[in-house]
């Protein structure tokens, strides 16, 4: 129901978020959407409902702190008990013979009327959005529009549409873009709905999809698919990644290209599965045994999801690296207008070499061999996980761990020379603000808000390692103070960067897995530097 009023929304113009909020039960609980829309980018919801569409009593009753003088509440006059506009639902499902979901299409039907969105846009968006039962959708629809009238008329706003996505799809999509061709996966919350969407894009697809008994068996497969020359993807959470990380230490030595999609959500352990967090930075900074270069980009709305996706795919192939997407449940599951940016072009990876002399862990002045795939006529290809020699012969060769050690170093120099020529720090806001926002990941959009509304300057660095030292120096020039915020209760990103003598003067943490308003937020970050 929350998808297709932001669609109503978007049909007439507006730029829409959704946060969607469930709890991790098979059937039953109590789930909502907040959708906001607005003329601008959104990606932040806020502490206050124009309004309130009820289908049971805990629709009011847990959310009283969003109703407001002027707040409209549409309700089944069935079930609910409350002032606003009652629309007899369970009626009208009865009359029509209808199942008890088709309440929503009653709900948004009145709705619709209430906003003063006319019928034939209710009507488009249904036949494009339901696929199923659609003619009792409507006729459902049409009955609960009929049974409320005009209360808070939402004027229509003269602008182009944009498709609405989610930070999952967005991921997806940019992971096709940046020419991927193998995804393999366990579910696991906040990420199994990227397997799904490239399950079935796969249908229209040169794309091998597939779904392995556990998460060591995923990254596994995943490597194998780079060795044989297909770009490969895994996604997962916490748990999972705990299952993967020596899987990623055999990416560090035998430098194959992969890229994992990692949801944080609440934790340690079980956690609370489908609830948000930023606590997993550090993890995935230092994971696997030993030392290697790795990528990790941490997107902050769906826009940029695709676009840093894309190049996560790019970057790992052309350095032949782990690389990580470090989501949270906020941006995997929330639902954004989404504003295509392409990725830049950061060059081919290197495939050239001669097959009859081939050793694929040559020696380079950038530390990045030629990578051959068989079946390649001529070429010996073996990669190891043991210590080796250009040739991956296994050694335990002084001399030859050093000087490989080394060739691995001088990737990760490669690879740090690059992060910082990507635009890997974004600035918004007042940009000569003495005072900053720094933030990372999901907390973009709600930080871009606070920062134009209190004339402040925000700061986020979308490339967390290796950490875009340069570039962040820059974008803190003329800053006095600078305050942190984060989803965790110890400060993650303040802990990373002290590292390179950026100390934060303050932080705003939250950690009870729910992301902040901008009221909220606003009031907190008041707060800190009164």
């Amino acid at each position: 129901a929350g998808l297709i009023v932001a669609h109503l929304l978007n049909h007439i113009g507006y730029r829409v978020y959704m946060y969607f909020d469930y709890p991790s039960l098979i059937k039953g609980g109590h789930n909502f959407a907040l959708v906001r829309g607005r003329g601008s980018p959104v990606g932040a919801h806020r502490n206050r409902a124009d309004f309130i569409l009820a289908l049971n009593q805990d629709s009011i009753d847990l959310h009283g702190d969003l109703i407001r003088d002027e707040t409209t509440i549409l309700f089944d006059s069935g079930r609910v008990d409350t002032d606003g506009i009652p629309v007899p639902v369970s009626e009208i499902l009865t009359e029509l013979d209808a199942p008890a979901v088709m309440g929503n299409s009653c709900i948004i039907g009145a709705f619709a009327r209430s906003a003063g969105i006319e019928w034939v846009v209710l009507e488009s968006v249904f036949r494009q959005k339901i696929p199923k039962e659609l003619e009792k959708n409507l006729q459902v629809a049409r009955r609960g529009y009929d049974a409320a009238h005009v209360a808070h008329e939402i004027e229509p706003i003269a602008q182009e549409t944009h498709p609405i996505l989610t930070g999952n799809e967005a991921i997806g999509i940019g992971l096709l873009h940046g020419g991927l061709e193998a995804f393999v996966a366990y579910p696991m919350t906040p990420t199994s709905n990227i397997l799904h969407f490239l399950a079935e894009s796969a249908v229209d697809l040169p794309l091998d999809v597939v779904h392995p008994e556990n998460e060591i068996a995923v990254f596994l497969m995943a490597l194998g698919f780079a060795y044989a020359g297909k770009k490969a993807a895994v996604c997962t959470s916490g748990g999972g990644f705990c299952l993967m990380t020596e899987g990623l230490s055999l990416a560090g030595m035998a430098e194959l290209p992969a890229v994992v999609v990692m949801g944080q959500r609440t934790g340690p352990s079980t956690g609370v599965p489908t609830y948000t967090a930023q606590t997993d930075l550090h993890f995935m900074i230092h994971a696997g045994h030993g030392e290697f270069p790795r990528l990790v980009i941490a997107p902050g709305d769906a826009a940029q999801a695709f676009t840093w996706s894309s190049l996560a795919l790019s970057m790992a192939w052309k350095y032949q690296i782990p690389a990580i997407i470090l989501a949270d449940k906020t941006l995997c599951e929330g639902s954004y207008s989404f504003e295509r940016v392409a990725p830049p072009d950061i060059g081919k990876a290197k495939g050239k070499a001669d097959p009859d002399d081939y050793r694929r862990y040559t020696l380079t002045r950038d530390g990045i061999s030629p990578m051959l795939h068989p079946p390649g006529p001529g070429a010996v290809i073996k990669v190891n996980g043991y210590a080796h020699d250009e040739a991956g012969i296994t050694t335990e060769d002084a001399d030859t761990i050093r000087i490989m050690t080394d060739k691995r170093k001088q990737k990760a120099a490669s690879l740090q020379a690059a992060v910082e020529d990507l635009g890997s720090v974004i600035v918004r806001g007042k940009a000569d603000a003495s005072t900053a926002i720094l933030c990372w990941g999901s907390n973009l959009s709600v930080c871009t808000e606070v920062a134009d509304s209190l004339g402040l300057r925000l700061i986020q660095p979308v490339v967390l390692w290796p950490f875009p030292i340069e570039t962040f120096q820059k974008a803190l020039l003329g800053v006095e103070r600078l305050v942190l915020v984060e989803d965790s209760a110890y400060g993650q990103l303040s802990m990373l960067i002290s590292g390179y003598g950026f100390p934060t003067d303050d932080q705003v943490l939250r950690y009870d897995g729910r992301p902040n308003s901008v009221e909220e937020l606003v009031a907190r970050v008041k707060e800190v530097l009164a």
